[in-house]
């Protein structure tokens, strides 16, 4: 059983230039997700990327870098870029089973999280599986739409009524760790393939940085989680 970490990362980031190897509490922000991953299961490491930078920092922390050909662009997904390097890889002689992929503005997620989502996949015999968070004191069952003159819609009208103790539980997929059987991977282009599964982390880990805020809050969780 052969199995790839694989970590995505471009560098032509718009909201926050070269966001993937910014300083994040100390780190190049790959690097955390580069050593939780190294940490985390038996597996080749590979930071696939466009940019000679990003490729000098994930070799320093002890990646393999590959230099994706193909879905470099706005518009291509992270599946599609991640299945692009896996042909790469196998053009090269390098074949695997199966394939964690990984975000790098993922910095929260830790060795632990990819372990135990690994050890979950395998044992339950999945095909894909995808990463899930259990939402808290935003509770989506109380959304609503705005419109005209801020007049609201209710997505659930039954559930406004409702005592937030007496709603089911509810889940949010997040990028930070999808796993999937490589061969079932490239028949469907996608790691929403059928019969996906979940599996939940800590809405903390699964912190993904877009944008400034998001930034400031991630530092501030990390903050956190060393007082």
């Amino acid at each position: 059983m052969r199995t790839i970490a694989i970590i995505p990362a471009r560098g032509g980031s718009k909201r926050i230039p070269h966001k993937n190897i910014i300083d994040f509490c100390g780190k190049p922000m790959i690097a955390w997700t580069i050593e939780a991953a190294l940490d985390a299961v038996n597996a080749d490491v590979y930071v696939s990327t466009d940019d000679d930078e990003i490729i000098k920092v994930s070799e320093k922390y002890g990646a393999k870098a590959i230099r994706r050909l193909s879905c470099n662009d706005d518009h291509s997904t992270v599946s599609q870029a991640t299945i692009a390097t896996l042909l790469q890889l196998r053009d090269q002689g390098n074949e695997y089973d199966y394939v964690v992929q990984l975000m790098a503005n993922c910095p929260l997620r830790d060795s632990k999280d990819i372990r135990l989502s690994f050890q979950n996949f395998i044992s339950g015999g999945y095909d894909f599986q995808l990463s899930c968070f259990k939402y808290g004191w935003m509770n989506p069952w109380w959304a609503v739409k705005l419109k005209d003159r801020y007049k609201p819609e209710s997505i659930s009208p039954e559930a406004l009524k409702a005592r937030s103790q007496d709603l089911p539980d509810l889940f949010c997929p997040t990028g930070a760790i999808w796993i999937a059987r490589i061969s079932e991977l490239l028949k469907t282009d996608t790691f929403y393939g059928p019969d996906y599964t979940m599996y939940p982390i800590p809405w903390q880990h699964a912190v993904d940085i877009d944008d400034m805020e998001d930034l400031k809050m991630a530092e501030a969780l990390k903050a956190m989680e060393g007082s």
